[in-house]
């Protein structure tokens, strides 16, 4: 795995939109762009609840050339139960996958991209938010 940036759903959607600041922000990128197994996930299920399923599985395809795909693990599965456990003890639950994408985050300590500010719930993510 090289680079240092992990995108969030919403991010790689912005830039499916052709969202010009993210998509300049990819371009000046040296590395690779990194995505976490949940958030190739949730793009697959958007595309076949699409309108037109099989336009956006290409524009996933054509994504996935470019882009390294991390999965999960034993670690991954530690951070994800220490992000949940200190959750729900501040009483600040976030959705499933959010936490998954996060343990990825941690475990690679990467710096996750997102347009959600629940994250910022998350104690020492190194979070760029949009």
């Amino acid at each position: 795995m090289t680079g240092s940036n992990l995108l969030d759903t919403n991010i790689v959607i912005e830039l499916f939109k052709g969202n010009s600041t993210i998509t300049e922000f990819l371009e000046t990128l040296e590395e690779e762009i990194n995505i976490p197994f949940a958030v190739l996930g949730e793009l697959y299920l958007g595309a076949y609840r699409s309108a037109n399923p099989k336009k956006h599985i290409k524009q996933i395809n054509s994504f996935l050339e470019r882009c390294n795909v991390l999965i999960a693990d034993d670690e991954t599965a530690n951070h994800y139960a220490l992000i949940k456990t200190a959750l729900l003890q501040k009483g600040k639950p976030i959705p499933e996958n959010d936490m998954w994408i996060a343990a990825v985050s941690k475990q690679f300590d990467l710096k996750l991209h997102t347009k959600d500010k629940h994250f910022k719930e998350i104690d020492n993510l190194n979070l760029k938010s949009w």
